[in-house]
């Protein structure tokens, strides 16, 4: 099944270039021919196509089914962007397959990479979106300052993970359905930021015995999550 995005539905919807030259160009699909199209809220439409332009093919709903979410919890991960951007979009695509509801890019005193292009992420998260065959769009926001973050009131349990010596949960005998953790750059947290965060309520936790880069962390730690709450 090939599943299309688009974040205008309407009764009638022009794609975009990259969209419809898939469609027309790629896939060699003609007027009649019917598309399976999300908006990333939730749900599967049926479009049929009426217009094979290969710069704005457009299309017609014919069809709207509402479509559960693939996991049961919400998971918020908020993860320093990486000097190796390659790595830090590794994780984006990936968490995004494994089922994530919500990641901020979190600056921190060590974060070497302190800017990243936000439309950027979001294409690779749409692309990994369509590709697992989800219809839950995760939510990426723009890179916010770690003293900012954890002075926010969330609704979500509050964890910080990190490779010092504190007292620590470990994840997998975390079960709770909203979460919100935060992975630190490479050379981890300061101990200044691991105690603004415990005095604002996070919890420290472990994600392994061993020590992790930051993109595989995110990874168990979605992975990890996704386990705890299996249906």
């Amino acid at each position: 099944m090939q599943l299309f995005y688009t974040n205008k539905i309407q009764e009638e919807i022009y794609l975009n270039f990259i969209e419809s030259k898939h469609i027309i160009k790629v896939l060699r699909k003609q007027i009649g021919d019917t598309i399976n199209l999300t908006d990333g809220t939730g749900y599967l439409y049926k479009a049929k196509i009426i217009s094979s332009d290969l710069e704005k093919c457009k299309l017609k709903i014919i069809n709207k089914e509402k479509k559960e979410k693939s996991h049961n919890y919400f998971l918020h991960v908020a993860i320093s962007p990486l000097k190796n951007l390659n790595r830090f979009e590794w994780f984006l695509e990936k968490s995004t397959e494994i089922g994530i509801d919500e990641i901020t890019p979190l600056i921190c005193e060590k974060t070497e990479k302190k800017s990243i292009k936000i439309d950027r992420c979001n294409k690779i998260i749409i692309s990994a979106m369509k590709q697992s065959l989800s219809y839950h769009l995760p939510k990426i926001n723009d890179p916010i300052d770690f003293d900012k973050l954890v002075l926010q009131n969330f609704n979500e349990n509050k964890y910080i993970a990190h490779c010092k010596e504190f007292d620590k949960i470990n994840l997998y005998k975390i079960k709770c359905k909203k979460l919100l953790i935060l992975i630190g750059p490479e050379g981890d947290f300061t101990k200044k930021e691991i105690n603004l965060a415990l005095k604002n309520n996070f919890q420290s936790i472990s994600l392994s015995n061993n020590r992790l880069r930051t993109e595989t962390a995110g990874i168990i730690t979605t992975h990890t999550v996704k386990l705890n709450n299996y249906k």
